[in-house]
């Protein structure tokens, strides 16, 4: 059954990337709900810091995981991100290491099977990443800082394939017309390159609008990734869906989660 017919099954409205991924190649988004319209129970994935959290905010943490773990086919690695531009290689040798002490880092890439990689955002942009004959995955928890230091770029060399194999998916990030930024997040762009102007729109005095999908798409293209899509849903704007830092103030997170799934001969053998 495919993710899509799984979580309408399960009457959850969480997002499957409409991307030029091969089969194997297994993504989504939770939103902020689980459950029904009738019987609907918040999700939230918490802060990469979890020390922070009060004992009733990582009960509910604890509960999210183990909800959207149910979904998986394994424990997912998580990261303790701190908006930079490092990245996590998940290989046989630290896929253990990795799952008992979140890696600090702000992406992480893998070609083992059957092993999410999960980034979590709450108007960052969730960027996820994989190579046209699925055998690497990327995903990148990219706000303007991370942006702004290279971390997609990172990613993609992390992943050590040719860019111009790389299909990406921008998700649920903060939109254009929401992010409020000032001369500092203008200048961290445009100083590195003057054409980025273009996706910055004046809101006042030392202000401005940021499109970060279009930053994103830009970085990506300027690399040779030029497959790229979503970059289209606006997690300030729609409150009954999504969690956002900018609009709430909270530590709430949604996940985005990525992973490999074994080629169905590998499957047959395995149930045999």
């Amino acid at each position: 059954m495919s993710l899509r017919a799984r979580f309408a099954q399960a009457g959850l409205d969480w997002i499957v990337p409409g991307w030029d991924a091969p089969a194997t190649v297994q993504a989504f988004v939770t939103t902020r709900g689980f459950g029904t319209a009738s019987a609907r129970e918040e999700i939230d994935l918490g802060p990469s810091h979890l020390e922070r959290a009060g004992a009733a905010a990582l009960a509910r943490i604890a509960a999210s995981r183990r909800r959207v773990t149910a979904l998986l086919p394994a424990e997912p690695v998580w990261l303790e991100q701190v908006h930079g531009r490092d990245v996590a290689v998940i290989d046989p040798r630290s896929a253990d290491a990795s799952r008992a002490v979140p890696p600090v880092a702000d992406a992480a890439v893998t070609r083992l099977a059957d092993l999410p990689i999960a980034v979590r955002v709450a108007d960052c942009l969730p960027v996820l990443c994989a190579d046209r004959r699925g055998t690497v995955v990327g995903a990148a928890h990219a706000g303007w800082r991370g942006l702004a230091a290279g971390v997609l770029e990172a990613t993609i060399a992390a992943m050590d394939v040719a860019p111009q194999e790389v299909v990406a998916w921008i998700g649920p990030g903060i939109g254009a017309r929401a992010f409020e930024v000032g001369e500092d997040v203008r200048d961290a762009f445009v100083t590195r390159d003057a054409n980025a102007a273009a996706h910055f729109a004046p809101r006042g005095a030392g202000k401005w609008l940021a499109d970060l999908p279009a930053l994103a798409r830009r970085r990506l293209a300027a690399i040779g990734v030029a497959r790229v899509g979503g970059g289209d849903l606006c997690t300030y704007s729609d409150a009954a869906r999504f969690h956002s830092f900018r609009r709430d103030g909270t530590a709430a997170r949604l996940g985005a989660f990525i992973w490999l799934a074994p080629p169905p001969a590998r499957r047959r053998r395995a149930r045999e």
